[in-house]
């Protein structure tokens, strides 16, 4: 009996070695919660061409847009966790959504491996050129001397720059309206218009009409300055210590992928995105290539949900 045990382990191991040495030996389903042509969409397409060339087989983006995200990520939570459905998901999917809805019919920890981290995005404070201010901080003396004068727009209810806003709403105690859009391009524009006077928005979105000079880019919400903006400061250095805001979009798979393979998928990702191409294509959208171990991931996770849940409860942000 011990001698048939021994003898069934070591076939199992072995067929669990042989499959991890021959995975992947068909395409891989890479499941995009949002529609194509978005800024996920286009990291992953982005990716999909560098990991390719890493692991020898072709990834197939399968746009899955709506619901909040909601799609994209049900469909990879109902997925096998055989390594050949991935999930490409921004920030909204894993940290924000869970706040918003009532209800999801998934859970993030239990029901998704986290794989690895691919952006790290911050975002750019930028204003009105009517708006009579030089510094973040100058905002929060202006809002709270000036009540109900000042609005911040955001591209859509629930989006990073829309809770930036409402960090900033808190800290000058609510004297600052809130003007959700359908989308960034008329956010942008009433912001140039002068209809709104504040927007937090991703670095490629505001670059043209700062360097244009039809708005101000006042402070960026990472830790350190930006390359393409080494003028404009950040958050602590224009007098609002402990704002550190990005975006990103990382990569999950279903929950109970074994080791192994996380361990190969992971490590192939991290040359992928080492790679100059990549690199050069992030940092043109204002993204910052990362990378790193699921571990590392997975905190990120956990962080920027605790942050952004406690935003979301006090603010009373839902969705539709």
């Amino acid at each position: 009996m011990v001698a048939l045990r021994l003898f069934l382990l070591v076939a199992m191991q072995s067929l669990a070695f042989s499959a991890l040495s021959e995975y992947p030996d068909k395409p891989i389903r890479l499941i995009v919660p949002q529609a194509a042509g978005s800024n996920t969409d286009i990291v992953a397409r982005a990716l999909a061409v560098e990991l390719a060339a890493q692991i020898g087989q072709q990834l197939v983006i399968d746009n899955r847009p709506g619901a909040g995200l909601i799609i994209g990520l049900e469909l990879t939570a109902r997925s096998a966790p055989d390594g050949y459905t991935l999930c490409m998901s921004p920030i909204g999917a894993l940290v924000i959504s869970p706040h918003m809805f009532a209800k999801l019919p998934y859970d993030i920890e239990r029901d998704f491996q986290p794989i690895i981290q691919i952006t790290n995005n911050p975002l750019m404070l930028a204003i009105s050129n009517t708006l009579p201010v030089n510094t973040a901080k100058d905002i929060i003396e202006y809002a709270k001397q000036n009540p109900g004068k000042l609005s911040f727009a955001s591209s859509t209810a629930g989006s990073p720059g829309h809770l930036a806003g409402e960090l900033l709403r808190q800290l000058t105690g609510g004297q600052i309206e809130h003007i959700p859009y359908k989308g960034g391009a008329q956010a942008i524009a009433d912001l140039i218009a002068g209809r709104v006077q504040i927007m937090f928005e991703g670095m490629n979105s505001m670059a043209p009409h700062v360097k244009g000079g039809k708005l101000r880019g006042i402070a960026v919400t990472s830790l350190k300055r930006v390359n393409a903006f080494p003028d404009i400061p950040t958050m602590a250095e224009s007098g609002v210590p402990g704002f550190d805001i990005s975006a990103w979009q990382g990569m999950v798979a279903p929950a109970g992928l074994p080791r192994p393979l996380l361990d190969k998928i992971n490590a192939a990702v991290n040359r992928a995105v080492t790679q100059p191409a990549f690199k050069t294509r992030m940092l043109e959208l204002g993204s910052e290539a990362t990378g790193g171990t699921p571990e590392e991931f997975a905190a990120v996770i956990r962080r920027d949900s605790a942050k952004w849940g406690e935003v979301i409860r006090k603010a009373g942000i839902k969705a539709d």
